[in-house]
C-alpha cells in the first residue's frame, strides 16, 4: 500500500485551487453575526451553510442542518467508522463586522486575490479554516483513502457572540474522541486555552437626594430629627474596583500555566452602570439624575482563568474575596455585594489537552513536516469554541492557518498557509482515524 498521507499530499498538490476557491465563496457570502450588525443583506450564516451542505454532500458526507436562531442553522457531515478513532474538524461561519469600510483597501466582501492572500472579511477568522478542513476530507476521499475511525465536520454559528452554535451543537448531536478546531493559529499548534465567563457585581447603597450628601460625608451633631445619610453605590464601587485591582494582580502573580502568557489570569471590568432603583433587568432603573445619591451600581467583569484552574475553585476564590471586602465596612457587612455568575449564559470551559496527547504530537510532526514555518506549542490567549467541546468531554487541539486583520479592516489569509493547513489537518485525520483501506482508483463507498 502506498503511503497513504504521501498520496493525500500529492492530491492537494494537484487540486490547490480546491481550498483556495471554496475561502473565496465562503468569504463573498456575507455572515456577519447579527447579534454585533442586523443587516439581512450581511446576515446570510444560512446562504453559507447551504454551500458547506452542500460541498459536504459532494464529499460523500452524510449530512445534517438544523436552526439555533431562526434562519441561523449549524451543518454536520460524516462519514462511518468506528468510535474509538473518531474524529471532529470544527469552523465557526459567522464573522465580526466591517467596522469602518473606508479603512479596508479591498471590498470587504469580494475575496480578491493578490500579494498571496485571499482578502475579506472572515478569510482568516474562520473560513480559511474551515475550508481547510473540507479541502483534507475532499482529498482523502479522492486519493482513495477509507478511514477507520468515524470523521465529522461541523460548521457551526455564533461562536463570535460567545459559541451558542457550538453549545447547541454539543448537546443536540453525537459526539467523537477528538477534535481540531481550525481558527486561525499561524501554524503553531495550541493544545491550551484558559477558560472564562462573565460576572455581574452588584453593590448597594442607600439611596437620598444628593442635596443631603453633607449629612453623609461630614460630622453631625446628634439630633432626633436627623435626616438618616445616604449612601453612595458609585463610591463603595470605586473602593471595589481599587481592590479588585489587587487581589487580580495577585491572582495573576499566583496561577501560571507553561503555555500560556504569564498574567493571563485576568479580571476585565467591561460594563459599569450606577444609579437609583434596580430595575427588572438587573441594573439601575434610574441613569440620568445627579440629583439622587445612586443605590445601586452593577459591575460586568470579563473573568479569565487557567487551563488547569477548576471552575469551583475559581469562583470559591473570589466570592471569599467579596466577601472579605464588604467586611472591612460596616455598611456593606449588612449589605453585601451580589454576584452573578455565568451572565447571559456566556461560559468557556477550560482548554488542557497534554502536549504529549496524540493528536497534539500528530499536528506538531505534520507541521513541522510541511511548514515552512516551523510550529511553536503554545496556548491560545482568547477564547474559541474548543471550551465547548473539552466541556463536554471532548480532546481539542486549536490549529489553523496564517493571516492578518483579524478582527480588524483588511483581513486577508495566506494561500499558502491555507494548503500548508490543508495537508496537515488531512494527516492529522489519518493519523488519528486510521486508514481501513486504500486503492489508487476509484473513490471510497462512505455508506
Amino acid at each position: 500500500m502506498k503511503n497513504p498521507v504521501e498520496s493525500v499530499w500529492a492530491q492537494i498538490d494537484r487540486e490547490t485551487d480546491y481550498v483556495v476557491e471554496l475561502t473565496r465563496r465562503l468569504v463573498q457570502i456575507p455572515t456577519v453575526n447579527p447579534k454585533f450588525h442586523a443587516d439581512q443583506a450581511l446576515n446570510r450564516e444560512s446562504d453559507a451553510q447551504i454551500l458547506v451542505r452542500s460541498t459536504l454532500e459532494d464529499n460523500d458526507f452524510a449530512t445534517e442542518s438544523w436552526e439555533v436562531f431562526p434562519d441561523r442553522p449549524n451543518v454536520i457531515g460524516e462519514w462511518q467508522g468506528t468510535d474509538e478513532k473518531s474524529l471532529i474538524l470544527c469552523g465557526h461561519i459567522d464573522v465580526v463586522p466591517v467596522g469602518d469600510s473606508s479603512a479596508w483597501q479591498r471590498e470587504p466582501f469580494g475575496a480578491q486575490i493578490e500579494q498571496g492572500c485571499i482578502w475579506g472579511r472572515g478569510a482568516v477568522d474562520m473560513k480559511g479554516g474551515l475550508a481547510a478542513c473540507i479541502a483534507a476530507a475532499h482529498a482523502i476521499r479522492e486519493a482513495g483513502i477509507e478511514l477507520e475511525g468515524r470523521l465529522a465536520v461541523h460548521s457551526v454559528v455564533d461562536e463570535e457572540a460567545g459559541g451558542f452554535g457550538a453549545m447547541d451543537l454539543v448537546k443536540s448531536t453525537r459526539l467523537a474522541k477528538h477534535v481540531i478546531i481550525a481558527e486561525p493559529t499561524w501554524g503553531d499548534v495550541l493544545p491550551a486555552e484558559g477558560g472564562l465567563t462573565w460576572v455581574r457585581v452588584t453593590i448597594f447603597g442607600k439611596q437620598a437626594h444628593a442635596g443631603w450628601r453633607f449629612n453623609a460625608i461630614w460630622p453631625q451633631p446628634h439630633s432626633e430629627d436627623r435626616i438618616e445619610p445616604g449612601v453612595n453605590a458609585i463610591e463603595l464601587a470605586n473602593r471595589f474596583l481599587n481592590a479588585l485591582r489587587d487581589f487580580e494582580a495577585d491572582r495573576c502573580r499566583g496561577h501560571w500555566h507553561p503555555l500560556m502568557p504569564a498574567g493571563l489570569a485576568t479580571i476585565n471590568p467591561g460594563v459599569i452602570q450606577g444609579g437609583a432603583g434596580l430595575g427588572k433587568d438587573g441594573t439601575p432603573a434610574i441613569l440620568g439624575n445627579a440629583a439622587m445619591i445612586p443605590d445601586v451600581v452593577t459591575i460586568d467583569l470579563d473573568y479569565k482563568f487557567m487551563p488547569d484552574e477548576n471552575f469551583e475553585d475559581v469562583k470559591a476564590e473570589f466570592e471569599s474575596f467579596v466577601h472579605h471586602f464588604a467586611s472591612t465596612d460596616s455598611w456593606m457587612r449588612d449589605n453585601p455585594p451580589k454576584i452573578l455568575w455565568n451572565l447571559l449564559d456566556l461560559y468557556f470551559s477550560p482548554v488542557n489537552t497534554p502536549v504529549e496527547h496524540p493528536l497534539t504530537q500528530s499536528l506538531i510532526k505534520r507541521a513541522t513536516e510541511v511548514q515552512v514555518k516551523q510550529p511553536r506549542v503554545k496556548g491560545f490567549e482568547a477564547v474559541s469554541d474548543a471550551a465547548h467541546y473539552a466541556g463536554s468531554g471532548v480532546v481539542p487541539v486549536i490549529y489553523g492557518p496564517a493571516g492578518d486583520g483579524f478582527h480588524g479592516d483588511n483581513e486577508c489569509v495566506e494561500i499558502n498557509s491555507l494548503i500548508e493547513t490543508t495537508k496537515v489537518i488531512a494527516a492529522a485525520i489519518i493519523d488519528n482515524c486510521g486508514v481501513k483501506s486504500s486503492r489508487r482508483v476509484g473513490r471510497p463507498n462512505r455508506g
